[in-house]
């Protein structure tokens, strides 16, 4: 399911001020330069801009048609939205302004304000236009910000600036930095001058849009992006974990037993450099220590894994305020990965300890363009051999990846030393994937479909969601097809990735929350909670949305079925960071699990499937301190794994309450650990829940 493009389809949408007929074309391309869709915003002498905006990657994206009309401020007036979004939903949005009267509509959400003053709305979905606006509305205002609606205020700085060229012509270019939509900075690219507009909108390792004509113009582009992130973001790690330097001490811990899914009595874990060097009854054993914390009885886990991800440079800290320690990282551009990984590695990113598995694709129209796309077997050799002497322990294949190599490419990769898991390749089955010598199947759409596919079904389609949504619901569980696929799974030994919280999209009705994120969405920012209420795919009346209701508890009860008959399951997510491991989770339990069992998945199973067994999955002497203190008890009640009071990782304490503070978000936990460092320590964050002075335990 990657990449996934909910956070593009809120970059998108309108244009300028201009009364002189006008087009404006955008050409977008992924990653390795190939076209994937287009922006072309039309502007009348009146000033009426009509946009049209298509995008496709991955067998999917969105189209919209746009019709907007601008105030003299040059903030939205009018505001018109008509397509469909990345999975097929309907986008019918609309906004008006009257006066100080302001109306809008998405779907079934609809909202109304008094506004005094500049205040420019924000699109749930739509084209990358927005961005002109906002760019020409902020120069207009002689400010660096203006208020939004329905809520929040935009923040723009200028970052840096360039002389681009096009044939013999030149023009200079600036990059700015928006702050206050979404959780992340962002980066793009206007023009210069009294009426900027916008030039360019870079996602760094996955997708350029730019002013058709000037694309010979983004690599440098990006690499002056990229060094302005890297500033942000280094600033980051530096500011907010507390470096543990010398001997620590965690006391009066219950220790969460991932082995046996039992807690401990209250015990102190002492580590050094990263590793744990000792567990002892609390109170126990008197020592001079460099670093005290106090769990005061809280439960400790051991560092989660998120087994499906596919991380960029800003998602490292949301992951971590989960207490996702580790994330097997399921496809990714490979150079910005290995940058990651180099970043990781000096202290220069704030981010789980990254296990990455290598993507491999074939060639087609539908091609997710990422990592290594081939044709035949000597390119996927190839590729091969780049991840393992690249470090990569596990490969994954994609949609479009060639059948006739299929069975070679994965016993070559066997012999590499590597796992192999991924999607069913389109015009197969899971079970032709299985007998292929697959190790783990991603998503449990992908397991499905073994049971509804035709021999011309084509899955590198929408059809890979829609089929299981409209024809699982009254399948029999306990009928022989699936019994015997559970028997198949068993007797060659794999491991499942459902990721239960993602395909929640598939029963989410407009206007509501998904079952994942209810509990999270009223601490996220306004216009991410107006995201999460939006449908995902067409569901265009009761009857369809109680049949893929069904479809989908049919799909809970299926992964229940394959744990309890000794499958083993890894918990994966392949959305928003963090959070959504959390939701997984609440779903293995929905789905039969108990609350210890979902949560061995998350840490020993991780481990496991991670090749990582030695050091991390475990609270056991000679593995690595990733440890969590959790308020409440989520071995009893699952969803208290959101109760996170300290992460402590990579010989650093990280408390998710400034992370998330740092990132608009509202904190899930008030009370925190005092960390107490005598004076020799270094690294101790000011301020905060850090005091300094020499302790030793008794």
């Amino acid at each position: 399911m990657y990449p996934k493009i909910l956070s593009l389809c809120t970059l998108f949408l309108l244009i300028t001020m201009t009364h002189a007929a006008e087009t404006r074309r955008y050409t977008i391309l992924v990653d390795n330069g190939v076209k994937a869709g287009e922006q072309v915003v039309e502007i009348d002498d009146k000033g009426a801009t009509k946009v049209r905006f298509i995008f496709k990657d991955n067998g999917r994206g969105p189209e919209l048609n746009e019709t907007i009309s601008l105030k003299d401020d040059g903030t939205v007036a009018n505001y018109s939205a008509k397509g469909n979004s990345t999975f097929g939903s309907v986008i019918n949005e609309q906004f008006s302004q009257q006066g100080d009267q302001a109306t809008w509509s998405a779907g079934a959400k609809t909202g109304s304000a008094k506004v005094a003053g500049s205040a420019l709305y924000m699109p749930i979905e739509g084209s990358a236009e927005i961005l002109s606006i906002a760019i020409n509305a902020i120069a207009k205002s002689g400010n660096n910000s203006i208020a939004l609606l329905p809520s929040g205020t935009l923040t723009q700085e200028v970052v840096s600036d360039l002389i681009v060229e096009k044939g013999g012509e030149k023009q200079k270019v600036q990059l700015l930095v928006q702050t206050g939509m979404g959780l992340e900075p962002r980066f793009v690219w206007a023009t210069n001058g009294d009426d900027p507009h916008l030039f360019a909108l870079l996602i760094p390792g996955y997708l350029t849009l730019i002013d058709d004509g000037w694309q010979a113009n983004a690599q440098k582009m990006n690499a002056i992006q990229q060094e302005a992130e890297t500033a942000l973001l280094q600033a980051r790690a530096k500011d907010l974990p507390v470096k543990l330097d010398g001997l620590t001490v965690v006391r009066n811990a219950r220790i969460f037993d991932s082995a046996s899914t039992t807690v401990t009595a209250p015990s102190d874990v002492f580590f050094l450099r990263g590793k744990i060097t000792a567990i002892v009854p609390a109170g126990s054993l008197t020592t001079p220590v460099d670093n005290f914390i106090d769990a005061q009885g809280r439960i400790m886990l051991p560092g989660l894994f998120d087994m499906h991800g596919h991380i960029s440079r800003w998602e490292g800290g949301l992951h971590l305020a989960a207490g996702v320690t580790s994330l097997r990282d399921m496809g990714n551009d490979n150079a910005t990965l290995q940058l990651m990984l180099d970043e990781i590695d000096q202290n220069k990113l704030l981010a789980p300890t990254i296990f990455p598995t290598g993507f491999l694709e074939g060639e087609s129209e539908m091609s997710a363009r990422s990592g290594f796309v081939v044709s035949d077997l000597a390119g996927a050799k190839a590729a091969i051999n780049w991840y393992v002497t690249h470090g990569y322990h596990q490969l994954k294949i994609y949609n479009s990846f060639p059948k006739e190599i299929l069975k070679d490419t994965v016993s070559y990769a066997h012999s590499r030393g590597m796992r192999v898991s991924g999607h069913v390749p389109a015009f197969l089955k899971a079970e032709d994937a299985i007998e292929a010598g697959f190790d783990e199947i991603q998503h449990i759409n992908q397991l499905v479909l073994n049971f509804l596919v035709k021999p011309e079904t084509d899955t590198r389609t929408l059809e890979r969601f829609y089929l299981p949504a409209r024809e699982f619901a009254d399948f029999d569980l306990q009928g022989k097809k699936i019994q015997n696929f559970i028997s198949l799974l068993k007797n060659k030994g794999l491991s499942i990735d459902p990721t239960l919280a993602t395909f929640d999209f598939l029963k989410k009705v407009d206007g509501t929350v998904g079952d994942p994120w209810k509990d999270i969405v009223g601490h996220l920012p306004p216009d991410l909670q107006r995201q999460y209420h939006t449908a995902e795919v067409d569901i265009p009346d009761a009857a369809t949305a109680a049949l893929y209701a069904k479809s989908y508890a049919k799909m809970l009860e299926f992964t229940g079925l394959m744990y309890k008959a000794g499958i083993p399951i890894v918990a994966g997510t392949d959305e928003l960071a963090g959070f959504t491991l959390q939701g997984e989770l609440e779903l293995l339990v929905k789905a039969g699990l108990t609350p210890a069992q979902a949560l061995q998945v998350a840490t020993l199973n991780g481990a496991q499937f991670s090749n990582a067994t030695e050091r991390k999955g475990q609270i056991t002497v000679g593995r690595d301190a990733d440890l969590l203190l959790v308020d409440g008890d989520p071995t009893k009640n699952i969803s208290d794994i959101r109760k996170l009071a300290l992460v402590i990782t990579q010989g650093k304490a990280i408390y998710p309450t400034k992370i998330y503070q740092a990132m608009g978000i509202e904190p899930f936990v008030s009370e925190l650990p005092e960390i107490m460092q005598n004076n020799a320590a270094t690294g101790a964050a000011s301020g905060g829940s850090v005091k300094t002075g020499q302790r030793h335990l008794h």
